[in-house]
């Protein structure tokens, strides 16, 4: 076994899927640090095991000041709370079929020696598939299903994954920790998908000097969007009502933030930004064949009726 993975507790399914997250640069709407630690709480998972972290962080660089650095808290002086850098990944789920949830920090060190350990506790935990998942801010609108980006390993996958509404990504840049994972998976026969939504981000700054964009913070709808995809994928059977619940408020919220704004700076015409922005926008959602059999049969039922 490899000497960097830890494990608390022996895994025990003959098959399980994996959800992966990191607090890293493509984390926009919260969507690969805090999804994954949603679901770690919604379904009272487990930590089974952690990949030691000490050989990749660095404490600082000259000229960063705190920005690599553990968080810590303080109270009356004395130290509370030291966050270090944590890789570790937690269980749910029976003999059969589990599913397993990784949550870590983005590695700035070793990259070579994180993807072996990672890739080496996905095989220990005998992972069928891995799905990275991720998000990046876009001029999208905010009450539309999200797009959603898709890259793979293995070029077998490309036809599965493309009954799941998303869009084969052509980017070209920075290597995310998902990209570099996928690489070296391809290279060991893993199947490996990443997953990014587009997070809406207006910028403001030339419709208004008084605001310089609207983000969403958490993005529930993002959330809502990738893990229809993830449930049925992976045939998993999780309760989604209450992200969908949270999707909608979301977006009555984000409604109601553009009227107020609306109407303290009409000046900025940010509706009609929005109605532009809109017509150029094309909606793909994901409908399950399942469902567009549950639909079918319901309209032939009531026609009958």
């Amino acid at each position: 076994m490899d000497e960097l993975l830890e494990f608390s507790e022996v895994p025990t399914s003959t098959e399980s899927y994996l959800i992966a997250g990191w607090r890293q640069w493509a984390d926009a709407g919260n969507i690969s640090s805090g999804l994954p630690q949603y679901f770690i709480d919604r379904t009272a998972a487990r930590r089974i095991a952690r990949i030691r972290s000490d050989q990749f962080y660095l404490f600082q660089i000259p000229g960063t000041q705190h920005l690599l650095r553990p968080e810590t808290k303080l109270q009356e002086g004395h130290l509370s709370e030291l966050r270090p850098r944590k890789n570790e990944i937690f269980g749910s789920g029976g003999v059969h079929k589990g599913l397993a949830i990784f949550l870590g920090d983005e590695p700035q060190l070793n990259v070579e020696r994180y993807a072996e350990a990672f890739l080496n506790l996905a095989k220990e935990l005998n992972v069928k598939r891995v799905a990275a998942i991720g998000g990046v801010y876009a001029a999208v609108p905010y009450d539309k299903d999200r797009q959603i980006s898709c890259t793979y390993s293995l070029p077998r996958m490309k036809k599965e994954l493309a009954e799941y509404a998303v869009q084969f990504s052509n980017y070209a840049g920075g290597a995310t920790v998902g990209l570099y994972l996928a690489d070296r998976a391809e290279q060991l026969g893993i199947e490996f998908l990443d997953l990014y939504a587009m997070v809406p981000m207006y910028v403001l700054s030339e419709l208004s000097p008084l605001v310089e964009h609207i983000s969403i913070s958490n993005d529930y709808k993002a959330w809502y969007d990738l893990m229809r995809r993830l449930n049925y994928m992976f045939r998993l059977g999780l309760d989604l009502s209450d992200l969908e619940q949270k999707s909608h408020e979301l977006i009555q919220s984000v409604a109601a933030q553009i009227e107020a704004f609306e109407k303290k700076v009409p000046q900025a015409r940010l509706r009609e930004f929005l109605e532009k922005m809109n017509a150029n926008f094309t909606e793909t959602s994901f409908i399950p064949l399942d469902d567009v059999w549950e639909n079918g049969l319901r309209d032939i039922f009531k026609d009958t009726e």
